[in-house]
């Protein structure tokens, strides 16, 4: 079934969305803590440049890949039992990092391994959500799950405050505290949709079916572009404002957070969108404006007004090529397979991220210049928006079609 009823014992669609969308924010706030205590770490424990990036990338790696396994399994299970499930376990590496676990770098990567459990719950709430919502609305509902990635956000605003303020320890243990509250009301409200898809052949088995849908491998390389370039620029943009235009450590954050915030803002209008004329032609305007403003970025225009004119066209673009990545995978992979192919989708997304910065600085460091780099950005976008009205249109139509068909 498709189209799930508007309540079941009080619960409505809604509510299912808001508690998901909660329990994404709060899993990564708990996903990021390691990220603003970096520079921290690296002065206390005497740490290299090349082992400060390792401590704060291994969560992120494992998030990412994570997302894999966690997705299948949700297939199996749903939302209902695997929302409090990553949110308890989650606890264990926030309390071991928080108590005992900043002694020592290899202490803090353990942590970190465990910690990277939080971010795999995008790959549980996408077709949690996903199953709550008839098709013609699941992209505006994923969208605004989506949201719950400004979680990020919590944590790189009030870690390093809790820190000077409470000591080392505080920041975890308040997100281990919010992960049990959350876990339990979880468990207590959340139900799956009736009549949700089943996954019941063999994880294996379900895994290799999902590889040989063409909408994984298609989704993986819009995923990967859309949300891993706003993972880069978020990640990568300070770095770029101070070195090429010679801001301030605080003006550049700054102009970051206003990157992350409309990008953030944008997903669930990109969902929307792709309610309304179909994600294709959504994801088709996203890659053109991502190509056009990657190129005129190239050129190293001045920061004000044509730099941040292109930055911030850029951020709502890949926010809204984010959500409507999401609405694709919606209405195109089978609903028993939603969840794998979310988490397939979202390690390629989480793993994108981690090549255009280390592109940007190599060749930053061998030309001076970020120009080419952002070249790269655009020629890549072209690429992407190339598959997207050549190879992925052609089956989108077909899906809607067979959609309209069935009702």
């Amino acid at each position: 079934m498709t189209n799930a009823p508007a309540t079941i014992h009080g619960r409505t669609p809604a509510l299912m969305l808001g508690l998901a969308t909660l329990g994404f924010a709060v899993n990564f706030w708990a996903w990021a803590l390691l990220s603003p205590l970096g520079p921290r770490f690296k002065e206390l424990l005497g740490l290299s440049a090349g082992q400060q990036a390792l401590l704060v990338a291994v969560p992120v790696i494992v998030g990412s890949l994570g997302r894999i396994p966690v997705g299948a399994l949700t297939d199996r299970f749903g939302g209902r039992v695997m929302f409090p499930i990553i949110s308890a376990a989650t606890i264990v590496p926030v309390l071991f990092i928080g108590v005992a676990g900043q002694t020592s770098l290899a202490a803090l990567l353990i942590g970190g391994f465990f910690l990277g459990i939080g971010g795999t719950v995008f790959a549980v709430g996408v077709p949690f959500v996903n199953a709550w919502f008839p098709p013609h609305r699941r992209g505006l509902a994923v969208g605004v799950f989506g949201t719950g990635m400004g979680g990020t956000a919590i944590s790189a605003l009030t870690t390093v405050p809790l820190v000077r303020t409470g000591g080392a320890a505080t920041p975890f243990v308040i997100t281990a505290v919010v992960l049990a509250v959350y876990a339990v009301v979880a468990w207590l409200v959340l139900r799956d949709a009736p009549g949700r898809s089943v996954a019941t052949q063999p994880l294996m088995e379900r895994m290799a079916a999902t590889l040989k849908l063409s909408i994984t491998w298609q989704a993986c390389v819009l995923y990967a572009v859309a949300f891993g370039g706003y993972v880069a620029f978020s990640v990568y943009l300070p770095a770029y404002l101070q070195t090429g235009y010679g801001l301030e450590q605080a003006d550049a954050a700054n102009r970051m957070a206003g990157f992350v915030v409309l990008a953030v803002l944008a997903r669930p209008l990109g969902g929307w969108l792709s309610d309304r004329v179909g994600p294709v032609p959504v994801l088709t305007g996203v890659f053109v404006l991502i190509a056009v403003m990657a190129g005129v970025q190239a050129l190293t225009p001045g920061l004000m007004p044509i730099g941040t004119i292109a930055f911030l066209t850029m951020a709502a673009a890949l926010g809204a090529g984010s959500g409507a990545t999401f609405a694709l995978v919606a209405q195109v992979a089978p609903s028993d397979k939603v969840g794998t192919v979310t988490g397939l989708v979202g390690a390629a997304g989480g793993l994108g991220g981690f090549v255009p910065p280390l592109v940007m600085g190599f060749l930053y460091g061998q030309l001076g210049s970020y120009g080419l780099g952002l070249a790269l950005l655009a020629v890549t976008a072209a690429l992407t928006l190339a598959l997207t009205v050549t190879v992925i249109r052609p089956v989108a139509v077909h899906r809607k079609t067979q959609q309209v068909g069935a009702r």
